[in-house]
C-alpha cells in the first residue's frame, strides 16, 4: 500500500494516458494512480482498463457519466482518496505538462519539509514555461499576479494544477462547497487552504505544453477564473 495517490483527470487523452501512467510508475517512489475519466468518447478509459490487469494493486479507474469539469473530477478523486486512507494526494495532468520526475519533490515537500500542501510552481523562480505562445504565457503569468492582488494569497502560481495535499487539508476544506469547476477551482482550493492557515510551499517546476491531444482551455474557463476570484474574495471562506 502506497501512502501517496496521484489523481489524473481525463477527457480524450488516448494519446497520452498509457505513457503518463507508466511514467508515474517508473519513479523511485511508489505512487498509486487514480484516473478519473469523464466518459471520454476516444476510448481513454478502455486503455486504462487494459493496464489495470498489469498494475492491479496500484492503478484505479473511476468513470463518470458526463463531462462535468476539472474541479468536480478532482473532488470526486479527493473523496475516493480520503475513503481509501491515502496520506498524500497529488493532482496531475495527463498530457506531460507536469513532469512525473517532479512528483517526488512535491511529495517530499509535504512528507519531509513541513508543508501541508506543495505547489508545482511555474513562476516562483522566474517564468518556467516551455512551448507556450507568448500570449498564453502572459495571460497565465498576469492572471496569477491578478489573483494574488485580489485575494492576498502569497503564492506566485495561483492557477497551478500540479499540487500535493496532505489528507487533513482535504478533510478540513468543505469540498462540497467548492464553487468553481474550471481552472478557477485551482485558485479556490489554494485560497481556502491559505484561509485555514495551512502551510503552503511552492516547488519550482518547468511546465511543458502538451505535444499530443488537444487543450481543454476555453474562454468560459478564463472568464470564470478572472471574475470568480472577486466573488470568492468577498464571500470569504466556508
Amino acid at each position: 500500500m502506497s501512502d501517496a495517490l496521484v489523481i489524473i483527470p481525463t477527457y480524450n487523452e488516448k494519446e497520452n494516458i498509457e505513457a503518463i501512467i507508466r511514467a508515474v510508475f517508473s519513479q523511485k517512489k511508489a505512487f498509486h494512480v487514480l484516473v478519473v475519466d469523464d466518459n471520454s468518447p476516444d476510448g481513454t478509459s478502455e486503455i486504462v482498463e487494459t493496464l489495470i490487469s498489469e498494475f492491479s494493486n496500484s492503478l484505479f479507474l473511476e468513470k463518470r457519466a458526463g463531462k462535468n469539469g476539472l474541479g468536480t473530477a478532482y473532488i470526486h478523486g479527493f473523496y475516493w482518496a480520503i475513503e481509501k486512507g491515502y496520506d498524500y494526494i497529488i493532482e496531475m495532468d495527463a498530457d506531460f505538462s507536469h513532469d512525473p520526475k517532479d512528483l517526488i519533490r512535491l511529495y517530499k515537500a509535504c512528507k519531509e519539509e513541513g508543508a501541508d500542501l506543495s505547489v508545482g510552481s511555474r513562476y516562483s523562480q522566474g517564468v518556467n514555461v516551455v512551448n507556450w505562445p507568448m500570449k498564453r504565457v502572459l495571460l497565465s503569468y498576469f492572471a496569477s499576479k491578478y489573483v494574488r492582488f485580489i485575494t492576498g494569497v502569497p503564492i506566485h502560481d495561483t492557477t497551478a494544477g500540479f499540487v500535493c495535499y496532505k489528507r487533513h487539508v482535504l478533510e478540513t476544506i468543505e469540498l462540497d462547497k467548492i464553487q468553481f469547476v474550471g481552472y478557477a477551482f485551482q485558485i479556490e482550493m489554494k485560497f481556502k487552504a491559505w484561509k485555514h492557515k495551512f502551510n503552503i510551499k511552492e516547488v519550482s517546476v518547468i511546465f511543458t505544453d502538451r505535444t499530443l491531444g488537444e487543450s481543454k482551455m476555453s474562454g468560459s474557463i478564463v472568464y470564470e477564473a478572472l471574475f470568480g476570484v472577486i466573488k470568492m474574495r468577498f464571500n470569504g471562506v466556508k
